[in-house]
């Protein structure tokens, strides 16, 4: 089966966790994904290395060493992409900025992950997702008043996906133009976009709710972001906002009359007896476990379902269906599948993440035609 990004060669000289995802995505579609590696992996375990270096081929090389970066510059011209998340000062001093590669190959498409983006005074600043993520807004509004602020995790994911669509943009220009050009995705805009529901709307109307945690007992809606918690501990989360359209089937699965005089009208349920209406059904769903919740929501089509823990997806047939989730082969951990469905061109797990410099003499031999000597001289030992 021919791969929707085969012939695509992508120099990976990434090494934090978000990065080297971005780019296994491009090499789950089929593209040659050739990692260099310079001691500087900076995953928190081998779980997450083999996530995010599957389907890639490794070459060790010693930067540091003119021969190193020399043959690092030469891989260079027979891509199509070079991705880092390096310093821009580490670039320059190494002559791998995008300045020195597009002046020798003009069409190359340079990707840089960053922290804070390319411009401005933090543009070299490292790129840590935590960091960024404090600066968006984000953190203190999560939790319940008078909580700790909360640190979402997932500022590195959208950033991730957002690497690997610059590339593809900025692949389908070269195509048109014959034109390469730089790409940078930051930690700090892939968290202001995790956060795009409230910040647009601060964007664009300001106030001060927007800026403090709000009491799951204060919620406007008492059928749309207000949690419930099961009898067996597991929370309820409605998203209900047309109370009208859902009202009749929630008022009779947690045993109010549909005609309740308390609760038969919007402006009743949501400001009148809005916290009238939430003692009742927080009353209602603690009678029941979680189990009896989903069955009824399903059976009944109802905008509601359970917050689940992690050990959900790992069983959930939907997951596994859609690949979401592989089984690896000869005993292995499972391990998180493919995002994104292509009917023609699927996503396929070809090469397990590999070893510190597995593919370095297969490499600079077949794609330089280095000698044994050569590639010894420019190889990380």
């Amino acid at each position: 089966m021919t791969s929707a990004l085969d012939g695509l060669i992508v120099i990976d000289a990434t090494s934090e966790f978000f990065s080297s995802l971005g780019v296994a995505l491009l090499a789950d579609f089929g593209a040659d994904v050739i990692r260099i590696d310079n001691g500087e992996r900076r995953l928190s375990a081998d779980y997450h290395d083999r996530l995010a270096n599957r389907n890639k081929r490794s070459v060790s090389l010693d930067l540091g060493l003119d021969a190193g970066r020399a043959a690092l510059r030469d891989m260079v011209a027979k891509s199509d992409v070079f991705v880092t998340d390096a310093g821009l000062s580490t670039l320059a001093e190494r002559g791998l900025d995008y300045a020195t590669l597009s002046a020798a190959e003009p069409d190359l498409i340079y990707a840089r992950a960053s922290g804070f983006g390319p411009k401005g005074p933090d543009n070299d600043l490292p790129p840590l997702d935590e960091l960024a993520a404090a600066r968006t807004g984000m953190m203190p509004i999560l939790p319940q008043p008078g909580q700790p602020p909360v640190y979402p995790q997932i500022g590195g994911m959208y950033t991730a996906v957002m690497l690997a669509f610059g590339v593809m943009t900025a692949l389908h220009h070269r195509e048109e133009t014959g034109e390469g050009q730089e790409v940078d995705v930051s930690l700090l805009a892939g968290n202001m976009y995790g956060a795009s529901l409230d910040l647009q709307a601060y964007l664009a109307i300001g106030g001060e709710r927007f800026l403090h945690p709000v009491s799951r007992m204060d919620a406007g809606n008492p059928m749309s972001g207000t949690l419930y918690m099961t009898s067996d501990g597991l929370w309820v989360t409605l998203t209900m906002p047309d109370t009208d359209r859902w009202w009749p089937d929630l008022s009779e699965i947690v045993g109010l009359g549909v005609g309740d005089s308390r609760f038969n009208s919007h402006e009743l349920r949501c400001e009148v007896n809005r916290l009238e209406l939430i003692d009742e059904l927080a009353k209602a769903f603690e009678r029941e476990p979680a189990d009896h919740w989903r069955k009824t929501f399903t059976e009944r089509q109802m905008s509601a379902d359970i917050i689940e823990r992690y050990d959900f997806p790992v069983q959930d047939k939907q997951a596994y269906d859609n690949r979401y989730i592989l089984e690896a082969d000869g005993g292995a951990p499972k391990t998180l599948g493919f995002p994104i469905f292509m009917a023609e061109t699927p996503a396929e797990m070809k090469r397990a993440a590999p070893r510190i410099g597995e593919h370095t003499d297969e490499v600079l031999s077949d794609l330089l035609g280095l000698t044994e000597d050569q590639i010894a001289e420019a190889a990380r030992s």
